[in-house]
């Protein structure tokens, strides 16, 4: 088979409608081998005839889609100084948009021999256990889609598992169960618009593996927080199995998303890879080119190991840079993703050892054309020193705000000291995010996520109970701020049940009335829980997956009413920050705080350690920033009241010139949304159950202040 010289740029395997050009980058590479594939798993070896700025590239005229292939990379085997070329280890493209197969426990995928250690080079053949890269289809009909660009202050997040999700829903045909297809169905769309979310953020879909360690336990990396190829949609959530189908399937997903008004976020791993530290597999970049693509420690035979899983990518190198940029591009441009969700974030900003916020990752960001107009969260942390840094990305970036989880949490489980701090969060985190320009859609709000328990499990468990991870419940987690309400684990107790629905009322209220945006876990609105694990990543079956036949009716159906009150109420999704001070020279503010006794709260009083009560009234009547017709914004005016002591109870509203008439819309200790509503007037006194939130809406009949 005669290979043409073919081009350098693009990287990756490229159809033209009449063959594929290949091209791979190695600045340590001596030869470059492509292995083709057919169906019974032979292999032809061909040899890239032409090297251009270290892009190793050739042309077939006679490879189409479908093709599987990978490359085998001949130069140094030098573990001391970083280099572990070899070519007996067959390698997935970094630049292949589809990938078939899964990776295989055997001996031979890793580039030593177990009983000499990881300096001694292997030399036998991982090809058979190896997935292939395939050679996609690019084209695809993409006829009545378009980027909805919904605004930042009208989004409404629900991240979610493509397998969890579906694996279990009733509306969806079994065959699609676990899929793409299956989270696009019909079944799957009506949920999400009933619901009222404006955006599914995606856990991982980037090819990933199985950790070794948790195959041998006859587990796998659910999560998939382990990425190897990061253009390649996972191919075992694909419903259709052909190789590199998986494309065309993600990319009518999402344009099954668009056409019902809802935005695709996907969760990117970019800070490691699943080839681990020195002792892990070769799967890619380690065989390509490992001390290029990889942060290596002074002794560089390791692996400088900010994120937990024994690697990190090197920021610092261009062709690394390119390979983050080409694939975010790619998966605006092609696969039409609205955004994006980096997790570790802290990990790509460092330039050095310390976090840098002005990195080149982070500046390239800023200056490209099409990237930097996507909604982009970060997850502000490592696990390195010093990697804890919300609040410190920058003006573009919105962000995990994991201080906003924390105190919401400490407040309703009732700790002290909590007020001050709960005024901040509630009102978007001005102290994080107004001194770099931002605005309050800067924080994405969260009670619970992915990581941790969902908020059932909030409710009923003060420790973790990770036993069936394997690891002698010694993962995840220890400090929860979480309290089981009386009784750990599941109960018959009728009035620790009632405690226990309250208090996720309370959670699920405080975060869609907060300023910011607001973030759901998939299946707390239906009460899903993973039974006391908090930290279920290696849990594909009923631990992780959504229980749609015991779904919590009345806990879904106050949540989706949340939403649309949410929706309704533009003095919950302003713009702008809340100034505290007089609106157009009276003495009404925008917003103000009161205590029990309807009296605003004076600066001294936010430091009583043991206050566990709030008022906060929202002035609705003049929002400061037009709709985008340029219309002003008129909305009612609220009263909250939260109080999380464990009695009951009792506030006065405050005087006339707030409003002099009020009607009860929420109290979490009856339900939720009340149906027969109860009017009060201003100064009127009423008694709020312990633990409970209530919220009351200005009459409109009412004058103006």
């Amino acid at each position: 088979m005669k290979v043409w010289p073919g081009t350098p740029f693009p990287l990756g395997a490229v159809y033209d409608g009449a063959g594929t050009n290949f091209s791979i980058f190695s600045e340590i590479a001596d030869r470059v081998e492509l292995c083709l594939f057919d169906e019974n798993g032979d292999e032809v070896r061909l040899d890239l005839p032409e090297v251009t700025g270290f892009c190793w590239h050739g042309y077939l005229p006679t490879v189409e889609p479908g093709q599987r292939y990978g490359y085998r990379v001949h130069g140094p085997w030098d573990p001391a100084n970083g280099h572990r070329c070899n070519p007996s280890k067959l390698l997935l493209d970094p630049y292949a948009k589809a990938i078939s197969g899964q990776l295989q426990r055997d001996e031979a995928v890793f580039p030593y021999p177990f009983d000499k250690g990881a300096d001694t080079i292997s030399d036998t053949d991982s090809a058979p256990f190896i997935p292939k890269s395939v050679v996609h289809q690019p084209h695809f009909d993409w006829t009545g889609d378009r980027r909805l660009h919904l605004p930042w202050h009208e989004t409404i997040i629900y991240e979610t598992h493509v397998k969890g999700f579906t694996m279990k829903h009733p509306g969806i045909p079994d065959e699609l169960r676990g899929t793409y297809a299956g989270l696009g169905h019909p079944a799957s769309i009506d949920y999400f618009q009933d619901l009222g979310v404006t955006a599914v953020e995606l856990m991982p879909v980037h090819q990933f593996v199985n950790d070794m360690h948790l195959v041998d336990k006859g587990l796998s990396n659910y999560w998939g927080y382990n990425s190897i190829c990061y253009f390649a949609p996972h191919d075992e959530y694909a419903a259709d199995r052909r190789a590199g189908a998986a494309v065309a399937e993600f990319k009518q997903m999402v344009k099954a998303f668009h056409q019902a008004g809802i935005e695709v976020i996907i969760d990117v791993v970019y800070n490691h890879t699943a080839e681990g530290n020195h002792e892990g597999p070769m799967l890619c970049f380690k065989g390509i080119d490992n001390a290029y693509y990889y942060r290596l420690t002074d002794d560089r035979r390791y692996y400088m190991d900010y994120t937990g899983c024994g690697n990190t990518l090197n920021m610092r190198n261009p062709h690394v840079l390119q390979l983050l940029m080409d694939s975010l591009r790619y998966w605006v441009q092609q696969m039409h993703v609205d955004g994006f969700r980096f997790d570790l974030a802290s990990a790509l900003a460092r330039e050095l050892h310390d976090v840098d916020r002005l990195s080149s990752f982070f500046d390239i960001i800023q200056q490209d054309p099409l990237i930097s107009q996507v909604k982009l969260i970060a997850e502000p942390w490592d696990v390195g020193e010093g990697g804890y840094q919300v609040g410190n990305f920058p003006p573009l970036w919105s962000e995990w705000n994991g201080k906003y989880r924390d105190c919401m949490r400490d407040f309703w489980r009732g700790e002290d000291q909590v007020l001050e701090q709960l005024a901040s969060r509630f009102t978007g985190s001005s102290d994080l995010y107004e001194n770099t320009s931002r605005l309050p859609y800067a924080s994405i709000n969260f009670i619970t996520a992915h990581d941790g328990f969902p908020l059932i499990d909030l409710v009923s468990y003060n420790e973790k109970h990770n036993e069936a991870n394997g690891e002698d419940n010694q993962d995840g987690e220890d400090h929860n701020r979480s309290w089981n309400c009386g009784k750990e684990g599941p109960t018959d107790d009728p009035a620790i049940i009632e405690l226990r629905n309250r208090q996720k009322r309370n959670f699920l209220a405080t975060l869609l009335l907060s300023q910011g945006v607001p973030m759901l876990l998939g299946g707390d609105e239906i009460g899903r829980t993973q039974q006391g694990n908090n930290n279920a990543y290696c849990q594909d079956n009923e631990i992780s997956w959504y229980d749609w036949e015991n779904a919590d009716e009345a806990l879904l159906s106050f949540c989706q009413r949340l939403i649309q009150f949410r929706r309704d109420h533009a003095v919950l999704r302003r713009r702008r920050w809340f100034q505290g001070r007089p609106i157009h020279g009276s003495d009404i503010k925008d917003i103000a705080w009161f205590n029990v006794d309807g009296k605003q709260k004076a600066e001294a009083e936010w430091e009583e350690a043991y206050d566990k009560t709030l008022g906060i009234f929202l002035y609705g009547k003049s929002i400061p920033n037009p709709n985008p017709k340029a219309d002003p914004i008129i909305d009612d005016s609220l009263y909250i009241i939260l109080n999380a002591h464990h009695e009951a109870i009792e506030f006065t509203l405050p005087g006339p010139k707030w409003g002099e008439h009020w009607v009860g819309v929420i109290d979490t200790a009856r339900g939720g949304f009340l149906e027969e509503k109860e009017a009060f007037a201003a100064g009127a006194n009423l008694t709020v159950a312990g633990r409970s939130l209530v919220l009351l809406l200005q009459k409109e009949d009412s004058e103006k202040p």
